[in-house]
């Protein structure tokens, strides 16, 4: 597989066609030390007019007179700033492609600045858009005006400055940056293959895909290198390292045992995916050993793509669910105040991607059951199940009393949206104690629900209200003097206590996003996930 990025210089791209330096040619440079250039004499603006097609460009151009730009110091700073794209995971290959051999110089010239508005607004709100790439994607987006910025910067000479400005200058960004130019530079020289998946394997076990287990925790640093599988004896058994007081011998294969070293290893990787930390090799920790320094560097482009489509300066007050982690941030007043694992939408239920605040808490709320619910899982199930479960038939649609049996729980976060999606609590409390939290049919199951209910309510003076509503054992809502934003994001990578962490992949949706961004690579496998209960 080839590297992420097509790393070719961004002033060989744009120099292309425009003849050598020092040189006479239509569109020659100007002793650019290698930069793109224009000569601006050769571009008049009724050629610049008949050149340009882009409406963003033609309202630049219209800014300026028609008066081209990309000459000396200003041609420089966009060649500069064009090869920064890739500490960006961007390729900047796509946006120089007006700009090529052959062109006229007014062609080049209004390529150039197409070029330069195409970058920026992949840097401020991404590459790809979302909203396009997914059934539902409601997200507050990151909104930017690049044809008056650009005109801006070329006046102020800061090109290259303005440009940087527009992508996240938050901390998790510049670390997600810093870990992908890490990974993608182990990638240029990586060679492995991939793990199958198989049985477990625990501390102890002889497996034949140990050597590779041990191979795969060396290459991410989670295994010393010192730390090599023992050559197997003849009865089978581990030999330990004592090299020097063994005689000579032609090299055997490697052990197939998994050593406490490898499951202290294997530990750490968990613990960085978000699986349960035993030390065992389950088909999860094997998709996760699978990913090496080629496929984290593509997971780390991608999320660094997610961050540039969101807004930069989020509520202060919010909520934010990571729906690939399935783990829920309560942000106040800038600080996080809470975390809690949730559960969220399975695979063909995924909880989608929206922005959608909580307007009110409802305890003991009953559940009005949606009809796709109600004719696949729920009336197959006979009168004596829906009886014993307080379902009934109210004005022709199956509702659920309200209850702690109920499939809400004790508590609604209601929001709103048309897609009806929510937070809630629920009685099956096993579930947030495992690993995969993709379980439900997209709604978000929060835990300890009432507990969280009771933190928000008490943060918006309405403690009091909501503990009286909750003992009535009656369904009653208690509104909020100020609505809370919620965000549902999906973040297969993110910054978490000082380091950058991975999560599986469950809803395939990082392959949906790097197969739009153009960014080859291996499409991660599914781990199976649980199935469904009624619950919404």
């Amino acid at each position: 597989m080839r590297k992420l990025l097509v790393c070719v210089s961004a002033a060989a791209l744009l120099v292309a066609g425009c003849g050598q330096s020092g040189g006479s040619s239509e569109g020659g440079s100007g002793g650019g030390g290698g930069a793109a250039q224009v000569n601006a004499e050769q571009v008049t603006p009724e050629a610049l007019k008949a050149a340009v097609t882009d409406e963003r460009v033609k309202r630049f151009y219209e800014g300026r007179g028609w008066a081209a730009v990309w000459s000396g110091d200003k041609a420089a700073e966009l060649t500069a700033a064009l090869g920064d794209a890739q500490t960006h995971a961007i390729n900047p290959d796509s946006y120089l492609k007006n700009a090529k051999e052959g062109a006229s110089a007014a062609e080049r010239e209004a390529g150039l600045t197409l070029a330069a508005l195409d970058y920026a607004q992949a840097l401020s709100s991404g590459v790809v858009d979302p909203a396009k790439l997914f059934e539902v994607y409601e997200v507050k987006r990151n909104q930017v005006d690049v044809v008056a910025g650009l005109g801006q910067a070329v006046e102020s000479g800061g090109v290259r400055a303005w440009l940087a400005g527009l992508a996240p200058q938050d901390e998790e960004y510049k670390a997600l940056q810093q870990a992908y130019a890490g990974y993608a530079k182990q990638a240029a020289g990586e060679q492995r293959q991939a793990i199958p998946a198989g049985d477990k394997i625990e501390r102890g076990d002889k497996d034949p895909r140990v050597p590779a287990i041990a191979a795969a925790l060396r290459a991410n640093g989670y295994l010393a290198s010192s730390e090599q599988a023992a050559p197997e004896a003849g009865d089978g058994k581990i030999v330990g390292k004592a090299k020097a007081a063994q005689p000579k011998q032609a090299a055997t294969a490697p052990s197939t045992t998994f050593t406490a070293a490898m499951a202290e290893g294997v530990k750490k990787v968990q613990a960085d995916y978000g699986i349960k930390a035993d030390g065992v090799i389950g088909n999860a920790t094997i998709e996760a050993l699978n990913t090496g320094a080629r496929e984290r560097a593509r997971i780390l482009a991608v999320n660094l793509e997610r961050r540039r489509w969101l807004e930069r300066a989020p509520a202060q007050t919010r909520i934010d669910v990571n729906t690939a982690a399935a783990e829920l941030y309560y942000v106040r007043d800038g600080q996080l105040a809470n975390r809690r694992n949730v559960v969220v939408g399975q695979p063909e239920w995924e909880t989608p991607a929206l922005s959608s605040p909580i307007v009110r808490l409802v305890a003991n709320p009953p559940w009005n059951i949606p009809d796709s619910i109600a004719e696949e899982e729920i009336k197959p199930k006979g009168a004596a199940y829906m009886a014993k479960e307080n379902i009934s038939l109210e004005n022709g649609r199956l509702v659920q009393k309200g209850g702690p049996k109920s499939a809400l729980g004790l508590v609604k976060f209601d929001m709103t949206n048309k897609h009806a999606i929510y937070l809630h609590d629920t009685p099956a409390k096993a579930l947030f104690g495992t690993t995969d939290r993709h379980s439900s049919h997209g709604c978000v199951r929060v835990q300890d629900a009432v507990g969280f209910a009771r933190l928000l309510a008490k943060d918006e003076g309405q403690l009091e209200a909501f503990d009286k509503g909750l003992a009535t054992n009656k369904e009653t809502s208690i509104s909020l003097p100020q609505q809370i934003p919620v965000r549902l994001l999906y973040h297969s990578a993110y910054f978490d206590a000082g380091k950058v962490v991975f999560r599986t992949d469950p809803y395939a949706w990082d392959d949906k996003v790097a197969q739009a961004m153009g960014l080859p690579g291996q499409i991660r496998p599914r781990v199976a996930t649980h199935v469904a209960d009624v619950g919404p």
